[in-house]
């Protein structure tokens, strides 16, 4: 008689999510040792500026020798301070880690550049005469956020809450933990440490791509867990 062993080999790490929250930080840590001044030109250098970004009088030949499309992905890991880092990280490891074992790394990171990207791009184009440039990977994570909803709608969180005194483990839903995402989001639009213009529509934008991107990954998704 031979019988069916199920495998139990480990899940294999998410290097992807790992690899942007090591980015990020690098970069932020190395933004901190910069003077101001040096600092706010390398923001403008490789954040998203919309007036720039949008010139279209300026010639293909300069617009490529300035990569001002490649900032669209540069602007993701740059943040304005560590508060606007560590709210950005904490969200992509949260949803992040179970949304890249369902797609897989590689289609994962796709995710994250090309969602933030676009999350850019329409941000840039609701600003197009802002000269201050945009930042940060709320677009990106909103995106993965967006993901996750979409593969797992009824999912239920395990979060570590401080009640009183004590720690306590709590479940739960995964939407209404999305909910307070879109709430942070809010707040940072109007209250928060912020540089330059706010471009609530990257968050928008970011999310509604993260969930078509999801939907159609299901097909490559179900020959994954097949194989």
């Amino acid at each position: 008689m031979f019988v069916h062993l199920p495998s139990r080999r480990k899940p294999h790490p998410p290097w992807a999510t790992l690899l942007i929250v090591a980015v990020s930080v690098v970069v932020f840590l190395w933004l901190v040792t910069e003077p101001p001044d040096a600092r706010g030109e390398l923001l403008a250098q490789w954040g998203t500026v919309p007036s720039t970004l949008l010139d279209g009088r300026a010639p293909w030949l300069q617009q490529l020798l300035e990569l001002r499309a490649a900032r669209l992905i540069t602007a993701i890991f740059i943040h304005a301070d560590w508060l606007h880092l560590t709210g950005n990280l904490l969200f992509l490891i949260v949803f992040g880690v179970p949304a890249e074992r369902a797609l897989g790394s590689t289609r994962f990171l796709a995710l994250f550049l090309v969602g933030g990207a676009l999350s850019n791009l329409a941000g840039a184009w609701t600003l197009a005469s802002i000269r201050s440039p945009i930042i940060g990977s709320s677009g990106a994570v909103s995106a993965v956020v967006g993901a996750y909803f979409a593969l797992f709608p009824r999912a239920r969180l395990g979060l570590v809450l401080p009640l009183g005194v004590f720690l306590e483990f709590v479940r739960i839903p995964a939407p209404l933990l999305i909910g307070f995402w879109i709430l942070l989001q809010l707040l940072f639009t109007y209250a928060g440490p912020t540089f330059g213009a706010v471009a609530w529509w990257t968050h928008i934008a970011g999310f509604a791509v993260g969930i078509v991107f999801a939907l159609l990954s299901r097909p490559a998704i179900a020959r994954r867990l097949r194989h």
